[in-house]
């Protein structure tokens, strides 16, 4: 039985170093890891979806429709876009960053309104958190994704003392104290549950 995680978000937002913390988590874990190049358009802007597998076998890095346990989201309207993907009884934990895509830019298209509304009156489990506000009391906006890791522990499948081994494994030096403290501080906002 296998823990299928899907990363989303656009270019820019660190969905890369977020796949290898998760990927590093679940190889300490002990268990087979499959994790995904980055698919879109990874420049700054682009959607971009990365895929961590884990469990006692994995053969493919690859998360079918219907088949993500959880969807760690980087922004409201990549969690939209990739709903199809969570499994019935999943788990969607985003921030709520909003990030206007081009057909918006260019006024082709609108935000949409109230896209936790939607996407909870289909029953969908969706925990939505400001993640870059934590990131900034936290001492830098840019740590907002290993933020994210830390809404989502609760949910992601690893002991909480695995994932900050991982963040401490795969943040630069330089940036490691600023993330443990975005982390240590979006893990414990997360068991309050005070989130949108």
């Amino acid at each position: 039985m296998s823990k299928n995680i899907m990363i989303v978000g656009v270019g820019g937002q660190g969905t890369l170093l977020a796949s290898k913390i998760l990927g590093r988590a679940a190889m300490n874990a002990g268990h087979d890891v499959k994790v995904s190049e980055v698919h879109g358009m990874s420049q700054r802007g682009g959607s971009v979806v990365t895929y961590v597998r884990f469990g006692s076998e994995v053969y493919s890095p690859v998360i079918c429709k219907g088949d993500a346990d959880v969807i760690l989201s980087f922004e409201m309207l990549e969690a939209a876009r990739w709903l199809p993907h969570l499994k019935p009884g999943g788990v969607i934990v985003t921030s709520t960053q909003q990030i206007n895509p081009m057909p918006v830019i260019t006024g082709a298209a609108e935000y949409p309104d109230d896209i936790l509304g939607d996407i909870r009156a289909l029953g969908v489990d969706i925990r939505a958190y400001d993640a870059v506000k934590i990131a900034e009391e936290a001492g830098n906006a840019r740590a907002s994704n290993v933020a994210l890791i830390g809404l989502a522990a609760e949910v992601l499948g690893f002991d909480i003392e695995v994932l900050r081994e991982a963040v401490a494994a795969c943040v630069p030096g330089k940036a490691l104290d600023v993330n443990m403290k975005a982390f240590d501080m979006a893990a414990e906002i997360a068991k309050t549950g005070k989130g949108n």
